[in-house]
C-alpha cells in the first residue's frame, strides 16, 4: 500500500453532508421542543393496568330490594295564639233577678177502662103445661105391656121458639117411650125462646116426662 495515494474525495463529501445534516435536526428538534417531550417521553415510567374480566350475574340472584319509599313528615303543629277579651266591668250596675215560679204540672189522668156490661140474658120458657098444648101418644104397644117411667130429654130451642133438636139423657128403661116423648116434644111444643139484651137466642135446655098408665 502507497502512502502517499489519495483517498476518493467523492466518500468525504458524503460523510460531510451527512454530519451537516444530522447537525441541522438536531437544531431543529431542539428549536421545536420536540426533542424535550421525547425526552419526557423516556423518561417516564410504562404504567400497566391489569383489567379484571366482569362475570356476567347468575340467574339465580335473587333482584336487589326495591329502595325503600319516602314519606314526607307532617308538617309540624303551631298551637293558635291564646287570645284573651276581657270584658269591662260596669261599675254601679244593678242585676235585676226574676224568679219564675212555676208550678207543677199535675199528674197524668189514669187511663180510663171502658167496662163492657155482659149482656142481659133471660132464659127460655120451658113449661109444658103452657108451651106444650098436647100431651105426646102413650104407645099402644106399651100399654098392652104395661110400660111406665120417666124419661129425661135434652132439646135445643131455636131463636124462633121450636125445638130444633133432641136427645135423651135418662132413659125410662122402655125405648118406645124414650122417642115417643122425644117425638112429641118436637111435634107439639113451642117455647119462648132465651134473649140476649132482648135478642132471641138459641139454647139447650132440659125436660122430665113421666109415662104412667091410668087405672
Amino acid at each position: 500500500m502507497n502512502l502517499g495515494e489519495t483517498k476518493d474525495p467523492t466518500s468525504k463529501l458524503v460523510g460531510i453532508g451527512f454530519v451537516i445534516g444530522l447537525h441541522i435536526l438536531i437544531v431543529y428538534a431542539l428549536a421545536s421542543g420536540l426533542a424535550h417531550q421525547m425526552v419526557e417521553v423516556i423518561k417516564s415510567p410504562l404504567e400497566t393496568k391489569i383489567i379484571k374480566e366482569e362475570k356476567p350475574p347468575d340467574d339465580d340472584t335473587p333482584p336487589p330490594p326495591p329502595p325503600p319509599k319516602l314519606v314526607a313528615p307532617p308538617p309540624p303543629f303551631i298551637p293558635p295564639p291564646e287570645i284573651s277579651i276581657q270584658t269591662p266591668q260596669s261599675t254601679n250596675a244593678i242585676t235585676a233577678v226574676q224568679h219564675e215560679v212555676v208550678a207543677p204540672k199535675p199528674p197524668p189522668a189514669p187511663a180510663q177502662v171502658a167496662v163492657v156490661a155482659p149482656p142481659v140474658h133471660v132464659p127460655a120458657g120451658t113449661d109444658p103445661n103452657k108451651y106444650c098444648p098436647r100431651k105426646p101418644d102413650y104407645p099402644s104397644l106399651s100399654k098392652r105391656n104395661s110400660e111406665e117411667g120417666t124419661v129425661v130429654l135434652e132439646f135445643l130451642i131455636g131463636d124462633d121458639g121450636s125445638v130444633k133438636d133432641s136427645k135423651v139423657i135418662q132413659s125410662s128403661g122402655h125405648p118406645r117411650l124414650d122417642e115417643a116423648a122425644r117425638s112429641g116434644l118436637s111435634s107439639y111444643c113451642h117455647f119462648k125462646p132465651a134473649t140476649d139484651d132482648g135478642k132471641p137466642v138459641q139454647t139447650w135446655q132440659q125436660l122430665k116426662y113421666t109415662w104412667r098408665l091410668e087405672d
